[in-house]
C-alpha cells in the first residue's frame, strides 16, 4: 500500500465531507446515525457518527473494496458559554486545514477571531492517537479524543 496516496485521499475525503459544512451529502440513517461518504478512483471513505453532544463516530477507508484504514473519535462541548453551532462551524474551518503528514483531524493549532483550536497527535498514519481542543476567549469549550491506524480484513 502507498501510504502517501492514502494520506492524500484522506485529506480530500475529509475536506469534501464534514469540513465542508455537510455539503458532502450527509445522510441520516435509520439507526439515527449520520454518515458522509466520499469516493475517488480505487478509494472509498465513510464517516459515520452518533449523537450531537456528546457524539461518537468512526471513519473507515477502503482501497479496491478492502478496508485499509480506520479512526474512532469521541467528542463533546464542555461549556455552554457559546452556542454549539458556532463551535462546530469553527471546528469545520479547522478541519479544512488537515495536514498530509497527519491526516487525522485538523492542524496542530489554528485561530480565528476569539476561537483557538489545538490538536496534539502521537504516532503516524499507520498507528496514532490524539486529542483536539477548542478554546473560546481562552476558555475550554470543546474536546475530542481519537485513535486509529491501518486495518486489514480476513
Amino acid at each position: 500500500m502507498d501510504i502517501k496516496q492514502l494520506s492524500k485521499f484522506l485529506i480530500k475525503a475529509k475536506i469534501n465531507t464534514y469540513a465542508s459544512s455537510g455539503e458532502g451529502g450527509e445522510k441520516i440513517l435509520s439507526d439515527g446515525s449520520k454518515e458522509f461518504e466520499f469516493e475517488e478512483k480505487e478509494f472509498k471513505y465513510r464517516d459515520r457518527y452518533f449523537g450531537f453532544n456528546p457524539f461518537i463516530g468512526e471513519e473507515i477507508a477502503w482501497q479496491n473494496e478492502k478496508m485499509v484504514w480506520g479512526m474512532n473519535y469521541y467528542g463533546r462541548i464542555i461549556s455552554e458559554m457559546i452556542p454549539a453551532k458556532q463551535i462546530y462551524q469553527f471546528l469545520q474551518e479547522a478541519l479544512k486545514k488537515v495536514r498530509e503528514d497527519k491526516p487525522f483531524r485538523g492542524p496542530d493549532n489554528f485561530g480565528q477571531e476569539d476561537f483557538e483550536y489545538f490538536n496534539k497527535t502521537e504516532g503516524i498514519l499507520e498507528d496514532f492517537e490524539g486529542e483536539e481542543k477548542i478554546f473560546y476567549k481562552k476558555q475550554l469549550v470543546y474536546k475530542l479524543n481519537y485513535n486509529g491506524g491501518l486495518i486489514t480484513g480476513k
